[in-house]
């Protein structure tokens, strides 16, 4: 495979997007766990503690899927700086390097919204139950 400079360059709009809509899952949920805090401050509740414990595996989830999503726009960055400098072989590795860490950051978010959605379906449950 053939690749120059603008192949990396490609991968910066759909990075920043990403990052961006990770940014804004991340925020969403901080407004969350502090709703959910001072309910639980209010009225302690054992469901509330199994609530919250979802909610910080999911902020795991969100902090490694932008680390990943980061790094990967770093790698494209560096791929860039190597196919300027003439470093071909060296250039595809790190940009295969990135596309392989931009594939770990969409699995964690595709596992984030499945616990999401998990999540509001308990929600509509209890609410059908009502």
């Amino acid at each position: 495979m053939d690749i120059d400079i603008n192949t990396p360059a490609i991968l910066f709009p759909t990075v920043s997007l990403l990052l961006l809509a990770y940014t804004n899952r991340f925020l969403a949920l901080a407004s969350i766990i502090r709703n959910l805090h001072a309910t639980h401050q209010a009225h302690p509740s054992t469901v509330l503690l199994k609530e919250i414990s979802n909610l910080r595996y999911r902020v795991r989830l969100i902090r490694n899927m932008q680390a990943f999503g980061a790094l990967s726009l770093l790698l494209c960055v560096a791929c860039m700086l190597l196919l300027f400098a003439g470093l071909l072989v060296l250039g595809r590795l790190v940009f295969a390097a990135s596309l392989v860490l931009m594939l770990i950051s969409l699995a964690m978010s595709f596992r984030e919204i499945q616990i999401s959605t998990d999540a509001l379906n308990l929600h509509l449950r209890d609410l059908e139950t009502l």
